[in-house]
């Protein structure tokens, strides 16, 4: 489970969120690319945008779905 104390600090501001437990294995992006992108040093990802419709929401689970560090969070 994601830990929402150890947020990536790039993430937009809102209930979804990738922690630093990331590690960086793109699986995420293959789902949300239009929502998650490369933190600064491109050692993780975070996400840039938060998901507006259902879509991008659906987008957004699907990510954490398939996240195998379980860094991906919503708070809401």
């Amino acid at each position: 489970m994601a830990d929402k104390l150890n947020k990536q600090s790039e993430n937009a501001e809102g209930p979804w969120y990738v922690d630093t437990s990331c590690a960086l294995c793109r699986l995420c992006l293959e789902e949300a690319s239009n929502l998650l992108t490369y933190n600064r040093d491109e050692t993780a990802v975070h996400f840039s945008k938060q998901p507006e419709t259902p879509e991008e929401t659906d987008a957004a689970q699907r990510a954490m779905d398939v996240c195998p560090t379980l860094a991906i969070g919503n708070d809401g």
